[in-house]
């Protein structure tokens, strides 16, 4: 759980901005267990400036080619301080630090042959040239292959380890998976030697699911799509990516369904597009699939409605706590989930209707194993009373229920 800058702040966030968004992460959402902070991409880059790339970028980097937080935005840094002192302060507010970073090496540094840290080779030595990213113009991929290679990716998590980094969201790693696995590896490998523990975070999706069983032995999380952004056919497209990596789900094994577009996004430029029902909807489908929750919308400003989603403590527990999560597939326009309660006796159940017109979703208790069940509303907090043989909702389009059912 946690705050990710990419939704509202493409590639520009600066220190000022970050540390203003952690303070009021650390008084509005860090009670409710958000607590990793996350700057997201392009911070090494001087004119970063939307969500486009400039062609030809100059990123900041130190003398062995590793990229480091542009100066002009993040003050803090300079004189080869790093991140780590905006690193402290967050930790100093009770929360964890998280970067993203790109695969590979940066073609700044292969351009100026620079050394790869403690050993004889330089940048060249190890760059596959032809392995570039098909969005982004910083960086040019790591032939594993070669000597210095394992070296180079050692060197950039002893460097974000010396910062105090606590989560690394790793881009354009995931796809396509076979081809970037011996970087994914090589990453896995060298959190592993630096001394510090990173939870390690693919992206984007879609990471195929044949290669789940490989990708939980490198990662804790992955992407499951592209960029999730706030459109309806992007919601009903992750149902199904849900169902499909359900399996794959447990504790550090977290299929990741993306960022929750909530709130003020795109550089402030509008509010999530998502109706309140479709907003609902996406909060219940993370929490019963138990996808990480990671607010994306602008915090400064944040209006109630929005709170109220994020910070209900009764569905965060779902996402938090919940077990055995796994869907069920019993009528068209219908997605039905279940889980087991903490504890193990009470169980929740996600009701959903993705149809464009509203609908009465009814769900036999026996695919709980119940026939009588007292049954509460999460979201509304309230008590319904007890059921008979069948939980049944009127949802209106795109909209959900959550609840917890316990045998009467």
């Amino acid at each position: 759980m946690g705050w990710n800058s990419w939704n509202s702040f493409a590639g520009t966030i600066t220190e000022a901005q970050a540390l203003e968004t952690a303070a009021i992460m650390r008084d509005k959402l860090l009670p409710f267990g958000y607590d990793v902070f996350t700057v997201d991409i392009q911070w090494y880059e001087p004119e970063a400036k939307s969500y486009t790339y400039n062609a030809n970028p100059v990123p900041a980097l130190d003398a062995n080619g590793r990229l480091i937080p542009a100066p002009n935005r993040f003050p803090l840094s300079k004189g080869g301080k790093g991140f780590a002192p905006l690193a402290a302060k967050v930790h100093a507010m009770g929360m964890k630090f998280g970067i993203h970073v790109m695969r590979g090496i940066a073609r700044l540094a292969v351009e100026k042959n620079l050394p790869i840290l403690g050993t004889p080779y330089r940048a060249q030595d190890i760059a596959d040239t032809s392995s570039i990213c098909p969005w982004n113009p910083d960086m040019y991929g790591v032939d594993m292959t070669k000597p210095g290679a394992q070296e180079y990716y050692d060197s950039i998590f002893l460097l974000y380890a010396s910062w105090g980094v606590d989560f690394v969201k790793m881009d354009d790693m995931s796809r396509p998976y076979d081809a970037h696995a011996p970087e994914i590896e090589a990453a896995a490998k060298a959190i592993a030697r630096c001394g510090r523990p990173i939870v390690l975070s693919l992206s984007p999706g879609e990471t195929p699911v044949p290669r789940g069983s490989e990708v939980r032995k490198h990662a804790q999380m992955w992407r499951i799509s592209d960029d999730f952004w706030d459109e309806w056919p992007q919601l009903y497209a992750q149902f199904t990516r849900l169902e499909n990596w359900s399996p794959f789900t447990g504790p550090g094994s977290w299929p990741d369904a993306d960022m929750l577009p909530l709130g003020r996004i795109a550089l402030g430029e509008r509010s999530s597009r998502f109706t309140a029902d479709e907003q609902q909807t996406l909060m219940t489908l993370w929490s019963i699939a138990r996808s990480p929750l990671i607010m994306g919308g602008d915090l400064r400003g944040v209006d109630q409605a929005t709170m109220a989603l994020l910070t209900n403590r009764e569905v965060l527990a779902v996402n938090q706590h919940s077990t055995g999560n796994r869907p069920h597939f019993l009528a068209d326009n219908t997605r039905v989930w279940s889980a087991w309660a903490e504890g193990g006796e009470d169980r929740y159940l996600a009701l959903f209707n993705t149809g464009d017109a509203p609908l009465e979703v009814s769900v036999p208790l026996r695919e709980l194993g119940l026939q009588r069940a007292a049954v509460r509303d999460l979201w509304k907090g309230e008590d319904l009373g007890v059921s008979e043989g069948r939980v049944i909702a009127k949802l209106r389009s795109h909209a959900s229920a959550l609840y917890r059912v316990k045998a009467a």
